[in-house]
């Protein structure tokens, strides 16, 4: 089985009919220039605001599922046949709430809304602080089965958790997607090369990373195998980078790597740990 897959490696703006026409044009080049079957965009792609942005503006922004912008891109994704992967800023349930939801959609190849995912682990490092706008989802990812594997998702600083794409692989994700919006720093593209290429060789599952570019986030999106070989790689400034994902990788990978399978979850399973134990000792 395989995936002709393209990353959407653009600058999102505050203009959400300017990202939507951006969408417009990746998709139609994607689709007839490389026969995609999936288009993945980063995380936030509906609207970027830069930091320190007063509250009231991105909660303004932000819509639903039901809104606008994810109307217009599942009609996208009907028009051109294909999978859309996007990030946005969703609404929450709560009354005069004064954060908004960080979430990534998946619409498939007829329109319909797939599934969707709320980041749960927020960007509270390198001295920013997302948690000042964004409220975080409560509950992770749980794989989706679709016509080209079974597909994992999680967000841009989650790579830093690996219990999350544990999570995933744990429970069939063949392939996992991670819409970012990495921030540019010292020693920060070295880290986003590393943690992809890590999550993908200790899971033996397909990484695809597709990452905000502008001079606040670093691009260079990758693809890397279950072996840990980057397939793909973007450079610093806009593109559309594709890749064709062949699944039958995973298994003659696992057969020489079977470490995943080798796991003995009941030496460190978190619910072994005795309680009070300090972990950091």
């Amino acid at each position: 089985m395989k995936l002709r897959v393209v990353m959407a490696q653009l600058e999102s703006t505050s203009d959400k009919q300017v990202n939507y026409e951006k969408a417009v044009k990746a998709v139609r080049e994607a689709a007839s220039g490389h026969f995609a079957q999936m288009v993945v965009f980063p995380e936030i792609f509906m609207s970027f605001f830069p930091a320190h942005t007063p509250k009231h503006i991105i909660v303004n922004d932000a819509e639903t599922l039901e809104g606008p912008f994810v109307t217009g891109m599942r009609k996208l994704a009907a028009e051109y046949g294909v999978w859309l992967i996007f990030g946005m800023k969703e609404l929450t349930d709560e009354h005069k709430a004064d954060r908004v939801y960080n979430t990534v959609v998946i619409v498939d190849s007829g329109g319909s809304i797939a599934g969707s995912y709320r980041k749960t682990h927020l960007y509270d490092a390198f001295g920013l602080k997302e948690s000042d706008t964004i409220m975080p989802g409560d509950r992770l990812f749980e794989p989706i089965q679709t016509p080209f594997g079974k597909l994992g998702l999680f967000v841009c600083y989650e790579l830093r958790f690996p219990e999350i794409a544990r999570y995933q692989a744990a429970r069939g994700a063949e392939i996992i997607i991670v819409p970012s919006g990495w921030v540019r720093g010292p020693m920060k593209e070295r880290h986003w090369s590393h943690l992809i290429t890590v999550r993908a060789l200790e899971n033996t599952v397909f990484m695809i990373a597709c990452n905000q570019v502008s001079d606040f986030y670093s691009g260079q999106s990758l693809v890397a195998d279950p072996m840990g070989v980057l397939m793909a790689a973007g450079p610093e400034n806009e593109a559309l980078i594709a890749c064709e994902i062949d699944l039958s990788r995973i298994g003659s990978v696992r057969t020489k790597l079977p470490s995943y399978e080798q796991r003995r979850p009941e030496l460190y399973s978190p619910d072994l740990i005795p309680e009070g134990a300090d972990c950091n000792e």
